[in-house]
């Protein structure tokens, strides 16, 4: 819902329909999905790509008294429901990149297919003790497996759809933007913090250290827009926050908060910039989901390697400084550095190449784009239904007349 609300704030007044649609579509799609064979997909039994379909099919062998392998401490079931809600979202954050381009009948059939040979692989690789877990790759709470996949995906997907007609990126309820924003902060906790697993320093200090990044780049990207602009915006400064927030994911658990206040500039400046970079490459991603989620998870998955808790943390024993965030996981070095680099590299490649196939795929048996111009109602057309039973953007009227009319209307 919250991502939802953040999209469709930021889109126009005829397509934000279309766009809630395919945020909460994803929530019931993916959920069906994950629990049929996604899960199992990404924490079963190594089949090397993926995990064996059969280990959890249809949630076998998942109980609510039991914990799973990789979650040793929490119940199965449990495990199970939060790991879904990374599912359930990733594909969703992809539709800002192709806002008004998308029928929603291919869309069904994409997500379903990218969820099998996108996002499960690399939660499998990842997540669920596949090659670059074994290989000492560490993504706390999805900087790879969310944000570089849905990110490049995304980018992919403009190679498709191309540019829309007579695009303007204005958003048409600031408002939405704000409420979606707030929501998506909050539920960022839950990702971020909950992925500790339990409660403790780890959870703790990856909650605050997503606060940290997030309010750092939400303040300077403000800045930015101010110096630039000549006003300060709200829609700048919640995507700002959004950005430090993609940004500092993969590090959150393994940091202290100097890094995070550190990845909250590199935020602010790199994905700026690359949100600026598209524009000047002409590539109409509407809501920037590769300069603001590809790229922040981007540096963030790689900065980790050398921005966590140093050698001194390696263990975990008496001997252990009381400072280390996560002991005995991940520390900072030019090995971890060069690890991080090349899984994250062969992520976003591997998400363009694989997506753009899928789509090509795709629209082989049906229609991808809208039949009609960008400029007709989308939301009547793809859903029988609007938002507004009038347009919400009305022009400013400044004269007294128009100003005594409405004060007699407020009467």
């Amino acid at each position: 819902p919250g991502l939802a609300f953040f999209y469709g704030g930021l889109v126009s007044d005829m397509s934000v329909l279309t766009m809630m649609m395919q945020s909460f579509v994803s929530m019931g799609l993916a959920t069906i999905v994950w629990y049929i064979v996604g899960f199992s997909l990404c924490f079963g039994e190594s089949w090397g790509f993926f995990g064996s379909p059969a280990t959890y099919v249809f949630m076998d062998g998942v109980y609510v008294t039991e914990a799973l392998p990789l979650a040793k401490d929490i119940p199965g079931l449990l495990f199970v429901a939060y790991q879904g809600m990374f599912a359930v979202i990733t594909p969703a954050l992809m539709t800002g990149a192709f806002a008004d381009r998308f029928r929603f009948k291919p869309y069904l059939l994409f997500i379903v297919l990218w969820l099998l040979v996108v996002y499960c692989p690399w939660c499998h690789w990842v997540w669920g003790g596949g090659w670059a877990a074994q290989w000492g790759v560490y993504d706390f709470a999805g900087g790879i497996v969310v944000h570089v996949t849905a990110g490049f995906s995304a980018l992919a997907s403009l190679f498709m759809v191309g540019r829309r007609e007579d695009a303007q990126d204005l958003p048409h309820n600031v408002p939405f933007v704000a409420l979606g924003t707030s929501l998506l902060w909050f539920g960022w906790f839950g990702f971020n913090g909950g992925s500790a697993l339990a409660t403790g320093p780890t959870a703790m200090a990856a909650a605050v250290n997503s606060e940290v990044a997030a309010s750092v780049a939400l303040f300077l990207w403000l800045l930015l827009d101010w110096a630039r602009h000549g006003r300060p915006g709200l829609v700048g400064l919640c995507v700002g926050a959004i950005a430090g927030l993609a940004t500092v994911t993969p590090a959150a658990g393994f940091i202290q908060p100097w890094a995070a206040f550190v990845l909250g500039i590199v935020a602010t400046l790199a994905c700026y910039g690359c949100c600026e970079l598209r524009k000047k490459l002409g590539l109409d991603d509407a809501l920037d989901v590769w300069g603001v989620h590809g790229m922040g998870g981007f540096f963030g998955s790689i900065l980790v390697g050398i921005l966590a808790d140093g050698e001194e943390c390696s263990v975990m024993d008496e001997f252990t400084p009381t400072y280390c965030v996560n002991p005995g996981t991940m520390t900072r070095s030019a090995e971890q550095l060069g690890k991080q680099t090349a899984t994250v590299v062969l992520c976003a490649v591997y998400s363009f190449v694989v997506t753009l196939v899928l789509l090509k795929v795709v629209a082989l048996f049906m229609q991808i784009k809208p039949k009609r111009s960008a400029s007709v109602h989308l939301d009547l057309e793809e859903h029988g239904e609007a938002a507004y039973n009038h347009t919400p953007t009305k022009a400013y009227v400044p004269d007294a007349a128009a100003s005594k009319g409405t004060q007699d209307a407020i009467c």
